[in-house]
């Protein structure tokens, strides 16, 4: 597993701690590291299948988790990608802000 992989999950968990997303299985897609799998148990690292996948480049993903930016900026603008469920991504989008 790579630092990046291990330090979303780290960032993930904190950001998730008290939020309680239950609604379904996430997966963040970060190009060229991995995935990572949000559920009501926090995050970890994986690839299974979800309800919704986000694909971004780690810039993007990192500066999503810092607050940089903004989820539905990053997804109107093209730098984020969304396959699934729509409604469980603004959640999600809601959690990570």
């Amino acid at each position: 597993m790579s630092d990046v992989i291990d330090g979303a999950v780290k960032a993930l968990n904190e950001k998730l701690a008290g939020a309680g997303f239950d609604a379904g299985t996430a997966k963040f897609v970060i190009n060229g590291e991995g995935a990572v799998l949000i559920d009501a148990d926090g995050a970890r690292a994986g690839d299974e299948d979800a309800d919704v996948t986000l694909s971004a480049d780690r810039d993007v993903f990192e500066a999503i988790l810092t607050g940089d930016m903004n989820a539905t900026s990053a997804f109107m603008s093209g730098k984020l990608s969304v396959d699934g469920n729509m409604g469980l991504a603004m959640q999600l989008g809601g959690v990570l802000a």
